[in-house]
């Protein structure tokens, strides 16, 4: 009996470890350093106005996706954040802990814009949803859409980074 009395101390340290390890959801974007964020992606949306070229930090891990843009006072012109939906599927988003508007661009697997929600309110609970299954979401400051013309059919395109 002494093993899982081991196992389980051995395991509650392990947790109590990792949670002081883990970033703080109540941190404000102020205290965000620049090593806590992902590195910018190159990312271009086709317009018919010409294209329109963003660097965006990509939320790829569940842990990255669940934070997103919460805590952010502002966003830089022209950057934002990319939510790659690996397999392509219906998504939902709500603006918890966000404090600024902003504009959500789901993606088609093709590349195509789906659907823009534009100005999304910040705080606010109620999902935004996808439509239709997408392989990706973009997250620009609100009014960023219409303000660079882009619309719905627009083509959008990035780079993965190298890990």
């Amino acid at each position: 009996m002494a093993f899982p009395v081991r196992l389980a101390g051995a395991t509650a340290l392990a947790l109590l470890f990792m949670a002081g390890c883990a970033p703080s959801a109540a941190r404000s974007a102020d205290t965000v350093t620049a090593s806590d964020r992902t590195a910018l992606v190159p990312l271009a949306i086709s317009t018919a106005g010409g294209v329109i070229h963003y660097r965006v930090e990509m939320a790829a891990t569940p842990q990255e996706q669940a934070r997103g843009l919460m805590f952010r006072t502002s966003l830089p012109d022209h950057g934002g954040m990319i939510f790659p939906m690996v397999p392509p599927r219906f998504a939902s988003f709500w603006m918890k802990n966000t404090l600024i508007p902003l504009d959500m661009i789901f993606i088609r697997p093709d590349g195509s814009i789906a659907r823009i929600a534009a100005n999304t309110v910040p705080g606010n609970l109620e999902p935004v949803d996808s439509g239709e299954p997408v392989s990706a979401v973009l997250e620009i400051a609100g009014g960023g859409a219409a303000a660079n013309g882009i619309a719905e059919g627009d083509r959008v395109s990035w780079t993965k980074p190298r890990l």
